[in-house]
């Protein structure tokens, strides 16, 4: 069983920053795709950012030149750096895996709040 541990969330003023971070349980190397997805209340979840095993990165259109996602392969750790945050950024974000194994099995982390206000 796939464990993704996030960390990082809470409560910041508008402009402001926060770094997520999602520790996996298997090696870096077992993964095909990580990714940030959130969910704000009452909609549906959507795709923050991505970043392939050779280090592609892709973006929502929202967060482009606000948000860097990156990984630690050393680490197994995934980061996102949230930059000069807006109220509409407020959502749980989840952290999501794609493995290499058979069937590229998916892996969801147990989400972490994020709300931005003042």
């Amino acid at each position: 069983q796939v464990q993704l541990v996030e960390s990082g969330g809470g409560l910041v003023q508008p402009g402001g920053s926060l770094r997520l971070s999602c520790a996996a349980s298997i090696s870096i190397f077992s993964i095909n795709v990580m990714a940030w997805y959130r969910q704000a209340s009452g909609k549906e979840r959507e795709l923050v950012a991505a970043i392939g095993s050779g280090g592609t990165t892709t973006y929502a259109d929202s967060v482009k030149g606000r948000f860097t996602i990156s990984r630690d392969n050393a680490k197994n750790t995934l980061y996102l750096q949230m930059n000069s945050l807006k109220a509409e950024d407020t959502a749980v974000y989840y952290c999501n895996v794609e493995t290499t194994w058979p069937g590229r099995p998916k892996y969801w982390g147990q989400g972490t709040q994020i709300t931005v206000s003042s």
